[in-house]
C-alpha cells in the first residue's frame, strides 16, 4: 500500500470532480446499497452496544460503588480517540494507492483493531485497561466508519443520497436495537455481551470490504508533508461556511443525544427503581419502539427529501422535535411515559438521519477529498461524545451528591439540541 505523494494536477476552475459510478448499472447500485447497509449495521451493532448498555453494565462490575464516573471518564477518553481517528484515516484512505484499493485496506485494518479491542474490554477487570481498550476500539471503528461514509460520496449520485442515507440510518438504529437486546440477554455475562456483537460486526464489515468496488480518485494529491497533515483536522469555515454550519448543527445534536444516551440505563434504574436486569429490558423495549418509529420516519423523509430536493426543513424540524423529546423525558413519571418519549425521539431522529448525511455530502468542499472532509465532519460526531458525558455528569451532580439530577441534565440536553436546529437555518447552498 502506498500513499500518493505526486504534485497536484491543475484542474480548470469550476470543474467538478466526478465520483465513481456505481458498478454494474442499476442492479450494481442496488447491490452496493444492500452491502453497505449491512456493513453499517454490523459496525454499529458492536460500536453502540457498549454505548447503549454494555459499558454501563461493565462499569457496575468493575466499580460497583460509582459506575457513573467510570462510564463518563472512559467514554470521554474513547471519544477523543474517535475524534483523531476519523479524519486521519479518512485522509489516508483518500491518498492510498494500492492494488487492494484506497478504502478497503483501512476498513479491514480498522476492523481487526476494533474486534481485538472489544475482546480486551470483555476480559479486563481494570478501569485503566477498560479505558485503553475502549479508546483502541473507538479508533478502529472510526477508521472503518470514515471509509464507509466516504463510499456514499464516492459512488452515490446526489439525487439518491437521502434515500441511501435513510437506509444507512435505519441499519445503524436497528443495530442499536440488536445491541440493546444483547444487554438484556447477557446482563451479567461479559463475554457474550461484547463478543457476540463483535462477531456480527466482523463478518458483515469484512464481507463488504472484500466485495466492494474500490478505485482511487483520478485527481492527484498534493505532497503529504507536515502542512498537509495538519489540514487533515481542519476545513476552513470562512471559505466553506455551509460546511461549517452543518458541522455545528451535527455537533449540537450529537452532544444533546449523548448527554442522555450515555446514562440511559442508570437513568431508568434511578428514576423508576429498576434493578440492572429490569433496566436493561426497559432499554430494550424503549429502543424497539424508538426504532420502529425511526424506520417509518426515515424512509418517508428520505423519499420526500430526494423528491423535493429539499434538505433544510427536514433537518431543522427533526432537530427541534428531538429537543422536545428530551424535555418529555425530563418529566417522565412512569416507564410508560419513557416509552412515549422514545417514540417522539425515534420519529425525530429518523427524519434527521435520512436527510442530514445527504445535506452534508451536498455541501462538501471537495469530492476529491471526500474521505478527509467527511472525517473532519465526523469530528462533530466524536468530539461531543467526549464532552457530553462529562458535561452531563456536571449537571447530574447539581444538588445531588450521588450524581442523580436527571431532570436538569435532560433540560440541558434539550437546550443544546435546539442550537443544532438553529444552525441549520443559515446554510445557503442547499434548500
Amino acid at each position: 500500500m502506498a500513499l500518493s505523494n505526486e504534485p497536484r494536477v491543475p484542474v480548470a476552475p469550476g470543474t467538478p470532480a466526478v465520483p465513481a459510478a456505481p458498478p454494474g448499472g442499476a442492479r450494481g447500485a442496488r447491490g452496493l446499497v444492500v452491502r453497505l447497509t449491512l456493513a453499517q449495521f454490523g459496525l454499529f451493532v458492536a460500536l453502540m452496544a457498549p454505548v447503549m448498555v454494555s459499558l454501563a453494565l461493565k462499569a457496575q462490575q468493575v466499580r460497583p460503588d460509582d459506575p457513573a464516573s467510570v462510564v463518563g471518564t472512559v467514554s470521554a477518553w474513547a471519544a477523543f480517540g474517535a475524534f483523531i481517528a476519523n479524519p486521519l484515516f479518512g485522509m489516508l484512505s483518500d491518498r492510498t494507492r494500492s492494488r487492494f484499493g484506497r478504502r478497503r485496506p483501512w476498513i479491514l485494518g480498522g476492523l481487526v483493531v476494533f474486534t481485538l479491542a472489544l475482546v480486551w474490554v470483555a476480559f479486563t477487570d481494570s478501569v485503566l485497561q477498560l479505558g485503553v481498550a475502549w479508546v483502541l476500539a473507538q479508533m478502529g471503528a472510526n477508521a472503518v466508519l470514515a471509509c464507509l461514509v466516504a463510499v456514499i460520496a464516492d459512488q452515490v449520485p446526489a439525487e439518491q443520497r437521502a434515500g441511501v442515507s435513510s437506509w444507512v440510518g435505519i441499519a445503524q438504529n436497528v443495530a442499536i436495537l440488536l445491541a440493546t437486546l444483547c444487554g438484556a440477554l447477557f446482563p451479567t455475562s461479559m463475554l457474550p455481551l461484547f463478543l457476540v456483537p463483535a462477531g456480527i460486526s466482523f463478518v458483515l464489515v469484512a464481507a463488504f470490504a472484500l466485495t466492494m468496488r474500490d478505485e482511487p480518485h483520478p485527481e492527484a494529491r498534493e505532497p503529504l508533508d507536515l502542512k498537509a497533515f495538519a489540514r487533515t483536522f481542519y476545513t476552513n469555515p470562512v471559505a466553506h461556511p455551509d460546511f461549517a454550519l452543518a458541522w455545528w448543527s451535527r455537533f449540537f445534536i450529537v452532544f444533546g443525544t449523548f448527554m442522555f444516551t450515555t446514562y440511559r440505563l442508570l437513568y431508568l434504574q434511578h428514576r423508576f427503581g429498576l434493578d440492572a436486569a429490569a433496566a436493561a429490558r426497559a432499554v430494550l423495549l424503549g429502543v424497539l419502539v424508538y426504532t420502529a418509529a425511526l424506520v417509518v420516519a426515515a424512509r418517508a423523509a428520505g423519499w420526500a427529501s430526494d423528491r423535493t430536493g429539499r434538505r433544510k426543513p427536514f433537518v431543522f424540524a427533526s432537530t427541534a422535535l428531538f429537543a422536545a423529546g428530551l424535555v418529555v423525558l425530563a418529566h417522565a413519571g412512569s416507564v410508560g411515559a419513557f416509552y412515549v418519549a422514545e417514540v417522539v425521539l425515534g420519529v425525530a431522529y429518523g427524519v434527521y438521519v435520512a436527510v442530514d448525511t445527504a445535506l452534508v455530502i451536498d455541501v462538501l468542499p471537495s469530492e476529491a477529498q471526500a474521505g478527509k472532509d467527511l472525517g473532519v465532519f465526523n469530528m462533530a460526531n466524536a468530539l461531543p461524545q467526549s464532552l457530553a458525558p462529562a458535561a452531563a455528569l456536571v449537571l447530574l451532580g447539581v444538588g445531588s451528591a450521588a450524581n442523580q439530577n436527571y431532570q436538569l441534565m435532560l433540560w440541558g440536553a434539550g437546550a443544546v439540541t435546539v442550537l443544532g436546529a438553529v444552525a441549520i437555518l443559515f446554510v445557503r447552498k442547499v434548500r
